[in-house]
């Protein structure tokens, strides 16, 4: 039995999910010590799997079990960004061909379209806004990258409209960025409200066990799952804890996982919102990975999230200064900058860009390594490991088994100083446009 930590510790909670009324966890160990299917990581992923589980075989025992709270989770840390696109195009891993982006848009698409009908059934008041994002660049090369993505775009038909200078500082309230697109591939939500939702809504025969973290899978017939305070045993383990699933024994020369921080303002006074631009609600993706995400909310807070860490949090006081300074060189005529929030939150990443999909052993399945587009892709492939733990088939299935698997990562300490190494020359890199 390992004695290492197999889940993430935090600093502070998640500001979206502090923003929300009060929750009673389901931390009720279960009656029962076997379960026909046992599902590790109720984030969006976890979630999906296990309804899907639930929904093609109603009389299964379904265990979904997580470390954490639902809503202080990954899940509910991150932009609250819909992105029904491949993720960062420029990168490693996802410069894809034609015909593999055209699959792998279909299949987000048809992720948007049954998360939409979740919310609408469940009646989850998650501020579904289909209103696309803004790509902005403050340097030349930042604006380079962004028309090589707009060559992507044009390849695999997606619309986008073209902007100026003066066209950014009308709609955002800064003149800040020099050159930009929109798109209306994206979709917002206050993430934390969908994530609890989603899993307020589970069907009858799962059993939602949170605030247990799991320390142990043992293969065999059956598998066991050992958790702080019990053991169990199951025919199929479903693996959607993302980067930690390394502390279980998986994948650990492929997913590495990186820190990212965010930070919410106190409610603005509509003169304050006045200045960030016309709109109630926008967000910009920065023309660099490391650069700085924005996000203007419809409820009248502004979001800012920036920064990188490897392997461990920053102290927030840092996180906090450098988040500041994001958010004043960007808006210099506000009257303050405070944030109400900081966080940091974890992200599980591949060197390659690649998700580690698919069957590992006999009754053993696995998605992690969503590689910091999470929410639609790791519900769509949550679905999708849902479907092949039932043993069924389907074209998109096989499209999502037929995609660039991760690449080997070298052991530590090597893999620590090329990851530190690439954050500080991608920091360099990116210069404005953190």
């Amino acid at each position: 039995m390992t004695t290492t930590q197999t889940f993430p510790s935090y600093q502070a909670g998640s500001g979206w999910n502090a923003l929300l009324g009060q929750r009673t966890p389901r931390l009720a160990a279960p009656a029962d010590r076997h379960f026909d299917v046992i599902v590790i990581g109720a984030g969006v992923t976890g979630l999906a799997a296990a309804r899907r589980i639930a929904e093609i075989e109603p009389a299964s025992r379904i265990l979904l079990v997580d470390a954490s709270v639902i809503g202080e989770g990954s899940s509910g840390r991150n932009s609250g960004f819909l992105i029904n696109l491949p993720h960062n195009t420029g990168m490693s891993g996802h410069g894809s061909p034609l015909e593999t982006a055209k699959k792998q848009i279909a299949m987000y698409d048809e992720g948007l379209t049954w998360l939409k009908s979740l919310v609408d059934h469940h009646r989850i008041d998650c501020g579904w806004s289909h209103i696309g994002k803004y790509h902005a660049a403050a340097t030349e090369e930042g604006e380079a990258s962004l028309r090589s993505n707009l060559h992507q775009y044009r390849q695999w038909g997606v619309e986008y409209r073209e902007l100026r200078k003066a066209d950014l500082e009308n709609d955002l309230g800064t003149g800040y960025y020099r050159y930009g697109y929109h798109s209306d591939n994206n979709v917002f939500v206050q993430p934390a409200t969908l994530v609890r939702g989603l899993a307020d809504s589970l069907p009858q025969n799962i059993h939602l066990w949170e605030g247990e973290p799991v320390i142990a899978v043992e293969k065999g017939k059956p598998h066991r799952v050992l958790t702080r305070t019990m053991q169990l045993t199951t025919p199929r383990v479903v693996i959607t804890n993302n980067g930690f699933a390394r502390k279980l024994g998986f994948a650990r020369d492929r997913v590495f996982t990186i820190y990212t921080y965010a930070a919410l303002t106190p409610q603005l006074e509509q003169n304050e919102l006045d200045k960030l631009g016309p709109a109630a609600e926008w967000g910009v993706i920065p023309a660099n990975r490391l650069g700085t995400t924005l996000r203007k909310v419809a409820s009248g807070r502004f979001m800012v999230r920036s920064a990188y860490s490897y392997e461990s949090e920053q102290p927030l006081d840092q996180v906090n200064a450098l988040l500041q300074d994001s958010y004043r060189r960007r808006f210099p005529a506000l009257r303050d900058h405070r944030f109400e929030y900081v966080w940091g939150g974890v992200t599980a990443l591949t060197r390659n860009g690649a998700l580690y999909f698919g069957q590992v052993d006999d009754g053993m399945f696995i998605s992690i390594g969503c590689n910091g587009a999470g929410m639609l892709k790791g519900s769509m492939f949550g679905k999708l490991l849902g479907e092949m733990a039932c043993g069924q088939q389907s074209p998109m299935l096989a499209d999502a088994l037929g995609f660039e698997r991760p690449t080997w990562l070298p052991p530590e300490p090597i893999r620590r100083i090329a990851v530190v190494s690439a954050i500080g020359y991608q920091k360099r890199k990116a210069g404005l446009e953190r």
